[in-house]
């Protein structure tokens, strides 16, 4: 018998404050679970948002992140419907790291996964995490990788599919710059690496990779899902906000390759 999951992917605008993207996650949340998608994830710190340079994100403290987190998991429980939540948290020594929140259908927080792999350009914003870790909703096994660590790091992913993960999903934040190539098909020859890369997660891994984008005018690229054969399964229109909502057959995602993949010697 097949098992076939039901994911959801949020495609949203980035968020105009930082109580706007707790209202607009616990939409999409609610729209999530009208479609009976088991599992729904955002970009990267959509909660309450990603701090790029060009972003005016206001601070938030750790009081403000937990009362979000509660009202997120009370949609969740309310739809019925798992969240990877793209967020932010501060360590024990106050520092703030890109996380993602992962909240089970009843509304329990299952825990984070930090972002272990940090861009050069993200020193100064977020601390790096330390440790990697899989989760579990009803059928699904899955794992997380955020944004630089997908597209630059292949064992992030291939640590998570060695562990039983079937779907990895791939919170991102990826706008525009000026003078850059503004793709109209998925993968496009003249775009830049990234989607290729998504491709390349699932095909090396047999795994379905899942990435999830903000919606922004011109940004290079978009949510997408990939199959475990490398191919493009789903994706949305540049720009266009609202959830990718699929079936993926895990029964697919055998893990073969990363499982047959020997670690080279130092």
């Amino acid at each position: 018998m097949t098992t076939v999951a039901r994911i959801a992917l949020a495609n949203l605008p980035f968020p105009d404050s930082a109580q706007d993207s707790v209202a607009r996650a616990v939409t999409a949340i609610e729209q999530a679970g009208a479609q009976s998608a088991q599992i729904v994830c955002f970009p990267e710190c959509y909660v309450p948002g990603y701090r790029a340079p060009e972003c005016k994100v206001p601070d938030v403290n750790d009081v403000w992140l937990d009362e979000a987190w509660t009202r997120i998991a009370t949609a969740a429980a309310q739809a019925r419907t798992a969240v990877v939540l793209g967020t932010e948290r501060l360590d024990e020594r106050g520092g703030r790291v890109a996380t993602a929140l992962v909240i089970d259908r009843d509304g329990t927080r299952l825990g984070f996964q930090d972002k272990v792999q940090i861009d050069p350009s993200e020193e100064g914003l977020y601390g790096a995490g330390h440790e990697r870790r899989v989760f579990d909703v009803m059928a699904l096994r899955f794992g997380v990788v955020i944004c630089h660590e997908g597209w630059r790091y292949p064992e992030t992913v291939r640590w998570a599919v060695r562990r039983g993960a079937q779907v990895v999903f791939h919170p991102q934040y990826h706008a525009a710059s000026p003078g850059a190539h503004r793709p109209r098909r998925y993968g496009e020859a003249g775009n830049t690496f990234h989607e290729k890369a998504v491709l390349c997660r699932a095909a090396e891994n047999t795994c379905w990779f899942a990435t999830v984008n903000y919606a922004g005018e011109g940004s290079p690229t978009t949510t997408a899902v990939a199959a475990p054969d490398g191919s493009l399964y789903a994706w949305q229109p540049y720009g266009e906000a609202g959830l990718l909502v699929v079936d993926v057959d895990l029964e697919l995602a055998t893990g073969l390759l990363a499982q047959r993949f020997k670690p080279l010697l130092p």
